[in-house]
C-alpha cells in the first residue's frame, strides 16, 4: 500500500481513472457535464481528478494547501495536451475570493474528512456556487474498516489491520508509536480521529449548511479499489444500507451530489 503513497504519478493516474470511470457518471445523474463548465476541486493534490473534466472541455481549477503537490501538478500538466488551461492555486480556500463567475461543479474527493470545523467550511463554500451549481463529495465513513486511513502506515501489519482506528485514542496512539510510525503520520491519523465523519453526521451537517440532496451512493466496495486492487465496485445492498449500525462498519465509501438550497438560518 505504501508504494501508491510515495509514487505520486501512480496516485495521479489512479485519481484520473476513478474519476473518469465512476465519479463523472455519478455527477451526471443530476445533469450533464458539458464543455465550458467551470469546475473547482478543493484539495486537488496533484490534480488527477481534474483531468477527466479537462478532457470534457471544462474550465478547471484546483486549489490545495500543499505547495509541493501543486508544483508537481503543474509539472504533470505541462506534459498533458491542454494542460496549460488548468488553473492550479496553492492557497487556503478561506483566503480566496469567490470569482464573479461562480463554479458549476465544486468537487471534493476524500478531503472533507480532513477538515476541522466542517460546518464552517460547508457554509463558506456556498460563496463559490450559483443557484444551479452541484457539489460533489466522496469520503470514507469513519467506522468503515479503514476509515482511520491507517493504510498510510509504514508498518505492513498495521496498514492492513481493519477497524484498528476504533481503539480508544490513548491505546491507538500507543500502538502507532510502538509500530515505529513517524510523528507526522501519527499526527495525520490523530487528525482523522478528531474530525471523524460518519454518514449520519455528514447528512445532518449538509442539511444545516443549506444543501439538499441530488444523489447518494453507498459502496460496499469502494470504486477506487478497482484501480488499486483490481476489485469490482459494489454498491451497498439495500438491506444493509437501511441499517445504520451495520452499514456504518461495512461502507467503504460514500458519494454525495448536493444542491444549494436556502441559506442557513433562513
Amino acid at each position: 500500500m505504501q508504494i501508491r503513497h510515495s509514487d505520486r504519478l501512480l496516485y495521479f493516474r489512479e485519481q484520473e481513472i476513478t474519476t473518469g470511470k465512476h465519479v463523472l457518471p455519478f455527477i451526471e445523474r443530476s445533469g450533464a457535464v458539458t464543455p465550458g463548465m467551470r469546475i473547482l476541486e478543493v484539495g486537488c493534490g496533484e490534480g488527477g481528478n481534474l483531468k477527466p473534466f479537462l478532457e470534457r472541455g471544462c474550465r478547471v481549477t484546483g486549489v490545495d494547501l500543499a505547495e509541493n503537490k501543486i508544483n508537481l501538478a503543474r509539472a504533470l500538466y505541462a506534459d498533458i495536451p491542454g494542460g496549460e488551461e488548468v488553473t492550479l492555486v496553492c492557497d487556503d480556500i478561506y483566503r480566496m475570493t469567490p470569482p464573479a463567475e461562480k463554479y458549476d461543479v465544486v468537487f471534493m474527493r476524500d478531503v472533507i474528512e480532513h477538515i476541522h470545523d466542517q460546518e464552517r467550511f460547508m457554509v463558506f463554500i456556498r460563496r463559490f456556487m450559483h443557484e444551479g451549481s452541484r457539489f460533489f463529495l466522496a469520503f470514507p465513513p469513519w467506522q468503515n474498516p479503514f476509515g482511520g486511513h491507517q493504510q498510510i502506515c509504514r508498518h505492513r501489519w498495521l496498514a492492513r489491520l481493519p477497524w484498528v482506528h476504533l481503539l480508544p485514542a490513548s491505546l491507538y496512539r500507543l500502538l502507532l508509536r510502538a509500530a515505529g510510525e513517524s510523528p507526522a503520520t501519527v499526527d495525520s491519523l490523530e487528525e482523522i480521529r478528531e474530525t471523524r465523519l460518519t454518514i449520519e453526521r455528514f447528512e445532518a451537517l449538509y442539511t444545516r449548511s443549506g444543501f439538499c440532496l441530488a444523489a447518494r451512493a453507498l459502496f460496499l466496495v469502494n470504486p477506487n479499489y478497482e484501480v488499486k486492487f483490481g476489485l469490482r465496485p459494489r454498491p451497498q445492498p439495500a438491506l444493509i444500507a437501511a441499517l445504520p449500525w451495520i452499514r456504518n462498519f461495512l461502507t467503504t465509501s460514500v458519494y454525495y451530489c448536493l444542491l444549494p438550497g436556502k441559506e442557513p438560518g433562513l
